[in-house]
This record gives structure tokens, C-alpha cells and sequence, in this order.
């Protein structure tokens, strides 16, 4: 397996990467100024959509839903073919997580791009089915990427970490920065600390409204038919790549963390 040595030097690099999030992009600020006019402008169908999604979340993060990824999935993404279970890929080395993670986001990818196309052709009259659809994707997409790192999505505390991953790439930077602290304390925490998380969510809205924030003027040019199509294309590809991105990062430090503990008992 890997060396300390370089455990320790990705672990750094993974830590840069967390540092260089608390610089909120100038699009993500002008993206969220629109809302309130787009909520006077959309219609009740999207606003249901919307509140059902909100329900959707609450159950993946319970009993899973009818979002679980199956483990049996988890052999599409490693070329080694002994990968044949979670537990395989747990014994795998990093960089081999982290080419099988890549193939997971190459794929949703190209999955969110042709969604998003599709569901953008239409306007306004085919925007309430991108709602489901994404957050169906993106939650697909994150178990997929948990699997590649050897975590089972079958257990709470990672649909959890899921949707704390989730709320982490819609958030702001200061955001950022308190749900990355959540993240750390979700393995090392008390039951308790992780009561105290799933309650801090609050009934799953924060997630979805801030989910919805996220996209602002992005989804206002997605209510124009034909047009929608590219900006739809655009923001869904967006979207399930930046999620993948954190995704891989953040399990990649967990699995990271884990080896690291592993070699000897210290404090990672």
C-alpha cells in the first residue's frame, strides 16, 4: 500500500483544496440576487416540485428511498476485475479510487449534460422535471463515488455525509468552511454530535433551498424554450462535475485519513 510519506503529502494537497473553497466565485454571488423575482415568476407546478424534492431528500437520508445505488455497480468503475464488492474497494489502493471516481463523474457527466439539454429544450414547461431528475443524479452520482472509496451508502451515516457533501458545494463560503468541520466530525464524532448534525439540517431544506439559490440566473435563461437547451446542457454538466469533484476529495480524505491511522496510532 502507500507510504506515509505520500498519505501525508496528498493529505495536504486535499487540505489546499479546502482552503481555496472559501473564495466565493463572483458568479455564485450575482447567480443569487434574481430569486426573489423568480419566485414571483414560477409556477405552482415548479414550487410543488420543488417541495417534493425537499420530501425525496428526507427519505434518501432515513431509509435510502428509491435512490440506493446497488454495490453490484461498483465493478463498472475498476479495471482491476477482482473489484467485485464495496469491501473489495475498500482494500484498493487510493489511486486506483481515484481513477474508478473519475469514471463515475466522466459518466454523470455526460448523463447531467444530456439532461439538462433536454429538459432546457422545452422551457418552462419541461423545467419541473429537471428538478427530480438532477437530485436524483446527483445523489446517484455521490453514493457511486462513496462505493469507489469503499464506503456503502446501505449505512445512515454515509446518506448523511452525502447530503452534507451536497450542501457543501451549494453553500457560501463561510458555509464551506462550518460543514467541512461537520464532515471531519461525522467519523470521529459521538452519536450525539451526529443527532446534533442531522437535526442542524432542518427537515432537509436548508440542503434544497440552498440547492435551489445556487442556480439563480442560471435557471432564469433555462425558462426560455430552445435556448434553455444550452443553458441547461451547461449548468447541468456543471452542477454533477463540481459535485463529483468535492465528492472524490472528500472520501478521498476519509480514506486517506483511515490508512494514515492505520500505519500507526496518531493523530491525523
Amino acid at each position: 500500500m502507500e507510504s506515509r510519506q505520500w498519505l501525508e503529502q496528498e493529505l495536504e494537497q486535499i487540505r489546499k483544496w479546502e482552503k481555496s473553497q472559501g473564495k466565493k466565485k463572483i458568479w455564485d454571488r450575482i447567480g443569487r440576487i434574481p430569486f426573489a423575482l423568480l419566485d414571483k415568476v414560477t409556477p405552482d407546478f415548479i414550487q410543488d416540485k420543488v417541495g417534493k424534492a425537499l420530501d425525496e431528500l428526507g427519505k434518501f437520508v432515513q431509509t435510502g428511498g428509491g435512490y440506493l445505488s446497488s454495490e453490484k455497480s461498483v465493478a463498472n468503475y475498476f479495471s482491476n476485475q477482482q473489484v467485485r464488492t464495496i469491501a473489495d474497494a475498500a482494500r484498493m489502493p487510493v489511486s486506483a479510487m481515484d481513477e474508478a471516481a473519475d469514471r463515475v463523474a466522466g459518466n454523470r457527466t455526460k448523463m447531467a449534460t444530456v439532461q439538462g439539454a433536454s429538459t432546457g429544450f422545452g422551457g418552462i414547461f419541461t423545467l419541473s422535471l429537471d428538478i427530480p431528475v438532477l437530485l436524483g443524479l446527483q445523489l446517484k452520482t455521490l453514493q457511486d463515488i462513496a462505493m469507489c472509496y469503499g464506503y456503502d451508502p446501505e449505512d445512515p451515516k454515509e446518506r448523511l455525509f452525502i447530503v452534507k457533501v451536497m450542501q457543501f458545494v451549494t453553500s457560501d463560503s463561510h458555509g464551506r468552511e462550518a460543514t467541512l468541520k461537520q464532515l471531519d466530525h461525522l467519523d470521529g464524532g459521538s452519536e450525539e454530535t451526529r443527532r446534533e448534525i442531522v437535526s442542524e439540517l432542518k427537515g432537509w431544506r436548508e440542503v434544497v433551498l440552498s440547492f435551489r439559490d445556487r442556480w439563480g440566473m442560471k435557471k432564469m435563461f433555462q425558462l426560455i424554450p430552445v435556448a434553455g437547451l444550452v443553458f441547461g446542457a451547461i449548468t447541468n454538466r456543471n452542477t454533477i462535475s463540481e459535485l463529483a469533484e468535492a465528492g472524490a476529495i472528500l472520501y478521498r480524505k476519509r480514506r486517506i485519513r483511515e490508512r494514515l491511522a492505520s500505519l500507526e496510532p496518531h493523530r491525523v
